[in-house]
């Protein structure tokens, strides 16, 4: 039996399933003196955990992470107190590729719109206004991990002319590689967002990559809310510089720029790219194995540290 600190946005199904051999103890609910008894931090790639939360607590040597995305723990003061970080790595992938070419139809297509053009009785006054085509398009994919990756053999299905732009460069046949994140924009009709969150990528998506996307563009954004730079992007659709945007993340979750809504040309979901049954069933059974093998003594499966 371990005692375990619930940090934020973790889901209860996972608490329910690990509260029958550990102590769970919700982080708002934390107090001094079990400082000295949390062995382990369950977290969400959402959880904030910050260098002040892990020097309070010092026999915690396990912080297991329900998502791929950890770029809310401060892995330096993790390492620092050799705290070993897990993740739900692969899990998720074929979800949130499957998110990223939903929101890049719905977008394209204007489905939300479409439907809400039948629900306020304007088809009885003419056809819906034409959309644009995606087949064949260009498509520039920012950030070529798993996520990324998915989503370029996705839409290969499509006949889509593949680009990318990533930290590192890969051969893989059929896919080019741009050197700046300008350079992919100016040569893309969809730009996808794929890359993990954190300080390096924190608005990696400004006005001037917007700027270069033109006002045809569409921008798809599945990685996280700091990586594009909200207000130029809201700037962006305001003044008709970009063709659209469907976006599953935010910057301030789960408070969303209410300019954002009703817009024919926008298409936003609250954070539901790995939000499937079957995504999320495994992902807390990863965690849960995780935590199990940290008790038992035996190696990790998924360590990020």
């Amino acid at each position: 039996m371990s005692i375990i600190l619930r940090a934020n946005k973790v889901p209860q199904a996972l608490v329910d399933g690990l509260s029958a051999g550990n102590e769970i103890i919700a982080l708002d609910r934390l107090s001094p003196e079990k400082y000295h008894e949390i062995e382990i931090i369950l977290a969400s790639g959402e959880s904030v955990v910050n260098d002040a939360l892990i020097n309070k607590l010092p026999h915690v040597r396990l912080i297991a992470v329900f998502g791929v995305g950890y770029d809310g723990i401060d892995i330096y003061a993790a390492q620092q107190r050799h705290i070993t970080v897990t993740n739900t790595p692969d899990i998720l992938t074929d979800d949130v590729a499957d998110l990223a070419i939903g929101l890049m139809l719905s977008v394209a297509r204007r489905i939300n719109d479409a439907q809400r053009f039948i629900e306020r009785g304007s088809w009885q006054n003419g056809s819906y206004p034409p959309a644009v085509k995606i087949s064949g398009r260009r498509l520039g994919i920012v950030g070529f991990g798993r996520i990324g990756r998915a989503v370029a053999r996705r839409a290969q299905g499509f006949d889509m002319q593949i680009g990318y732009y990533s930290r590192s460069q890969s051969a893989i046949e059929g896919v080019t590689y741009f050197p700046s994140l300008v350079s992919l924009a100016e040569n893309s009709d969809v730009l996808m967002v794929c890359a993990s969150g954190g300080k390096e990528s924190h608005h990696l998506i400004n006005k001037e990559v917007l700027d270069a996307l033109g006002h045809d563009g569409i921008i798809i954004n599945v990685a996280r809310g700091s990586v594009i730079d909200e207000a130029a992007l809201l700037a962006a659709i305001n003044m008709n510089h970009i063709g659209g945007a469907g976006l599953d993340v935010f910057a301030d979750e789960p408070h969303v720029p209410q300019a954002f809504y009703q817009r024919e040309n926008v298409v936003i979901t609250p954070h539901i790219g790995s939000a499937t049954q079957a995504t999320r069933a495994a992902m807390a059974k990863l965690v849960m194995d995780n935590i199990a093998a940290f008790q038992a003594g035996q190696p990790l499966l998924t360590p990020v540290i």
